[in-house]
């Protein structure tokens, strides 16, 4: 089975560092199960799924589940790899959405993946932790298994890659599960083409058994799916009657947990299953009796008559009918059909208030009521206007109450993002459905949390006239948050009386995680400082600042030195100050506060009062290459401590130590200062102008290719310079550079695996290639280039043509021509490469376009330099046997050009003797490299 390729979806198996391997003992069993475990082996290995492991580190055992086809499923017991596997967080779909999403459609196919879960490949690394023991020795999965504890994961993270494009319109996916539908039935076979289409691209196959074409009704994850909307399947439902009265607490949760699924279709469960929640009752559970006999058949016999949901339709209101009784509370939200007349249901849903809940006023119970409804339908209610029908109006209390206890005051700010109108009672229909629904509440309830989740939270003020004491504690919560659309930052003051005075900004300027923290940190401290505020207790959730600022770690990124210091000045103006760690759950108000712009939504008729969100258009210190105090470089104290064996001046011990640390990798020349790397190869160290000059001349200079920005940080290493802040410049550089933004590489394809084709010694096979015709002529006259490359040091030659045709190359060289496959330019890929590369590179070069023809040696000289990938060297070096010595190297000299010039010429010509007598060790090592 040929499955997906690695580059989509490869299955890993990351360990806890402090979990141990264990090896299991083989399993005694009964003949007849050998048998067939022997049998799934050998099919599985014969297959390619396994291969044979030695001397592995984890074992486990084999257990064999049955399949309802009769079959059986070999599984592998990998319950203690699991406990050392963490978990992986990629979400599955929630099984509401997805089912709202395939109903309504008039066609619906069915697929199913063939082993599915064996298509997707094991990381190479991680295959013999899958080993299992057998009577016939120990194999392990080269695909992955069943059982594993991430494996849905994985198998859903490939599917969205898949068909990210297509999933919520034509396609639904739930893991190995795939659902075409079509609200039309002449668009169903256009979908299933264009499913099959992206199957056959990525070789993905289905199980013809479990595949069902072009029906109207079908099952998904226990619910029919249909044209009318979303129907209880039959056979669970029929399971569930076949049930024998339980007897045990097991058997009663896992009859409740049957009916709970499907909760949203039965009305009165509570109350109708009232005796049997009882018997769950920790310190008084009973028994069953003729109470819990007569509930009992009582849900059976209202499991015959399910009603059929529908999912909501845009552009129309919802009607939420909801109401209050004595210790419960119970909605039912609808919407009205095509003809506007009939109301359908959408979701049946009731609950039992806790025993705080139930000591509020009635109006403060439907606030509460309406809000906890608000939280369980938010994916109803966020896209809809809302009519709400209830015997009391909670919206006009809510909103237009003057002074807000806590609880409606956090009730509000849930509700601010809903579009929630409140409509009078016309008719006793909508109570007595309500009131009905009302007496069936949730015993098994969770207490309602008002600590909202980050995308219902926005924030709280309370203003207060009177000043607070100024020696009275104050604290401070602050948190960062980054996304595509930049940097959120966001402080919430709380006062002594309970206060909260949020501030929020967005910074518009780059930066880490680690600097976003900082620079709250320091709006806060300002913030507070406006305030006159002398005592504050700061909690944040970002272990390193905390830690950093309490004196426990050390700041050693020089980015965030200096705003340690400032922070360090800021405190000096506080009276006492302390910074408590606090876990991510535990500071979700200013956690939320990060995404308010992009969350917050408002209804048409609800007036608010408006928050300010402040724009940072510079970070309150920058630090790298580009600053540099007094005028000195930025190695300026690793140079004073290695002459000198001096500190700067107010230096502290910390400062002290890394110095001496920062030095030992670090060592003078005269005046000139080099950096040693790990592999002993040593770097000149520039300033900030020597570094701004390298980047420009390496990038875009007489011989800059425009490079990436990491072949750009390559090559300046390669040619021997350092500074603090080398990648981040280079990344930045090329990201600003006008010609890499027009002439950027534009793809629309999946990348694929490139096969290197190698000759067998330098210039023994080439490929050659014409460019052109060029649609602007030089001002030679020149409209063609003719390209030739050297297959194993990929070493270019090129010149340019007014005219050339294969038939005269041929004549001209003697050629023997043999024709590849027609329009399929892989088959003389490397010259294909080389031409799209050359050609990027001019246009990149060329500012006049007719002068195109004068920038080409130039172009052939940067590709020459340039670090291949196939061969791990610059065609260059393999072909002279030493580096080609770039403009900037004699302008700033290098290490190796200052010790060429110091050479009389004997020696010179020996040291050349030197590196051509290596250059054979240099090919070798390309030949193996482009082999592997």
């Amino acid at each position: 089975m040929p499955g997906l390729n690695t580059d989509i979806v490869a299955h890993k198996l990351p360990l806890k560092p402090e979990c141990k391997p264990i090896k299991q003992k083989l399993r005694r069993m009964k003949p007849e199960i050998l048998l067939k475990i022997k049998e799934e082996v050998k099919k599985q290995f014969d297959a390619g799924f396994l291969k044979v492991a030695k001397y592995p580190e984890w074992v486990a055992n084999i257990v064999l589940v049955p399949k309802k086809d009769g079959k059986v499923r070999m599984c592998v017991d990998y319950r203690d790899l699991n406990k050392a596997s963490p978990k992986d967080n990629f979400p599955l779909p929630h099984i509401d959405t997805l089912v709202d999403n395939t109903a309504r459609h008039s066609m619906f196919s069915f697929m199913d993946g063939f082993s599915g879960y064996n298509q997707i490949k094991m990381a190479l690394e991680d295959t013999e932790k899958t080993t299992f023991i057998t009577m016939w020795g120990t194999f392990c999965y080269k695909v992955m298994p069943f059982g594993l504890k991430n494996a849905g994961v994985t198998y859903q993270r490939a599917m969205v890659s898949l068909f990210h494009d297509m999933m919520h319109r034509e396609v639904e996916v739930y893991v190995d599960d795939m659902i075409v539908k079509a609200r039309k039935t002449e668009d169903h076979a256009t979908n299933l083409e264009r499913l099959f289409k992206r199957l056959r691209k990525f070789q993905l196959k289905l199980n013809p058994a479990k595949c069902t074409f072009g029906v109207t009704s079908g099952k998904l994850l226990g619910f029919v799916v249909n044209e009318r909307g979303i129907e209880v399947d039959p056979d669970k439902v029929q399971a569930i009657r076949d049930l024998p009265p339980p007897k045990t607490q097991k058997e009663v949760r896992g009859f409740l947990g049957r009916l709970n699924y499907i909760a949203r279709f039965i009305s009165q469960l509570t109350l109708k299953c009232d005796p049997i929640f009882k018997l769950l009752h920790k310190h008084n559970p009973g028994a069953w009796n003729k109470e819990c006999q007569v509930a009992f058949d009582k849900v059976k016999v209202y499991l015959l008559s399910l009603p059929v949901l529908v999912p909501p339709v845009a552009g129309r209101p919802l009607i939420l009918y909801l109401t209050v009784n004595e210790g419960s509370m119970g909605c039912v939200l609808g919407q009205h059909d095509e003809t506007g007349t009939k109301e359908r249901a959408v979701y049946y849903l009731s609950k039992k208030f806790t025993e705080y809940e139930s000591k509020y006023s009635s109006l403060e119970e439907m606030c509460c009521a309406l809000a906890w409804t608000a939280y369980r339908l938010r994916q109803y209610m966020l896209y809809h206007t809302t009519w709400l029908i209830a015997k009391l109006d909670p919206i006009k209390y809510i909103f237009e109450k003057p002074s807000l206890s806590g609880r409606v005051a956090r009730w509000q700010v849930l509700l601010f993002e809903y579009d929630i109108v409140y409509v009078s009672q016309k008719a006793i229909k909508g109570s007595a459905i309500v009131d009905f629904l009302a007496e069936r509440v949730e015993k098994d309830y969770e207490p309602m949390e008002f600590e909202f989740p980050d995308e219902d939270l926005m924030s709280i003020c309370q203003t207060n006239e009177e000043e607070s004491e100024e020696k009275e504690n104050w604290k401070m919560f602050f948190d960062g948050a980054s996304n595509a659309l930049g940097h959120g930052i966001e402080v919430v003051l709380v006062s002594p009386e309970g206060d909260h005075y949020p501030v929020i900004a967005k910074l518009n300027f780059y930066c880490t995680n680690n600097v976003v923290e900082y620079e709250v940190c320091v709006m806060g401290l300002q913030a507070a400082i406006e305030r006159k505020i002398h005592v504050l207790e700061v909690y944040g959730d970002f272990t390193l600042v905390i830690y950093q600022l309490r004196g426990e770690w050390e700041t050693r990124d020089s980015k965030l030195v200096r705003y340690h210091k400032y922070v360090s000045k800021l405190m000096e103006n506080f009276d006492k100050i302390c910074f408590t760690h606090l876990p991510r759950e535990e500071n979700q108000m200013a956690d939320a506060l990060a995404t308010l712009a992009a969350m917050f939504k408002v209804g048409t008729n609800v007036k608010i009062q408006p928050i300010m969100i402040n724009l940072r258009e510079c970070p309150a210190h920058c630090s790298g290459v580009e600053e540099e105090v007094d005028e000195k470089p930025w190695y300026h104290d690793i140079v004073h401590y290695l002459k000198f064996q001096q500190y700067p001046e107010q230096s502290s011990e910390n400062d002290k130590k890394t110095i001496r640390r920062l030095a030992m990798n670090f060592f003078l020349d005269g005046d000139i200062l080099y950096k040693r790397s790990r592999d002993q190869v040593f770097f000149r160290c520039m300033d900030s102008a020597e570094a701004r000059r390298i980047v420009e001349e390496v990038h875009e200079g007489i011989c800059g290719g425009h490079v990436s920005r990491h072949m750009l940080v390559r090559q300046i290493l390669r040619s021997g310079y350092y500074w603090l802040t080398l990648e981040t410049d280079c990344m930045d550089f090329a990201r600003k550079c006008h010609k890499c933004q027009i002439y950027a590489d534009r793809i629309h394809t999946l990348a694929n695996s490139l096969n290197v084709l190698t000759s067998p010694w330098p210039f023994s096979m080439w490929g050659m290639d014409v460019i052109g015709l060029i649609t602007s002529k030089a001002s030679n006259g020149h409209r063609f280039i003719l390209v030739a490359i050297d297959y194993f040091t990929k070493w270019v030659e090129a010149a340019s043509y007014a005219n050339v045709t294969q038939k005269v190359v041929c004549e001209k060289f003697k050629i023997k021509h043999h024709y590849s496959v027609p329009y399929r330019p892989k088959m003389n890929g490397a010259v294909e490469a080389a031409n799209k590369n050359i050609n990027k590179i001019i246009e990149k070069m060329t500012n006049v376009y007719k002068d195109w023809h004068k920038k080409l040696p130039f172009a052939l000289h940067a590709y020459r330099t340039t670090v291949h990938t196939s061969t791990g060297a610059t065609p260059f070096s393999l072909v002279y046997g030493m580096e080609a010595v770039l403009p900037i190297e004699v302008e700033i000299p290098s290490l190796r050009v200052l010790k060429e010039v110091q050479l009389e010429e004997a020696e010179w010509v020996n040291t050349r003797y030197e590196q051509l007598n290596l250059i054979k060790e240099k090919k070798l090592t390309t030949l193996c490299n482009g082999q592997l």
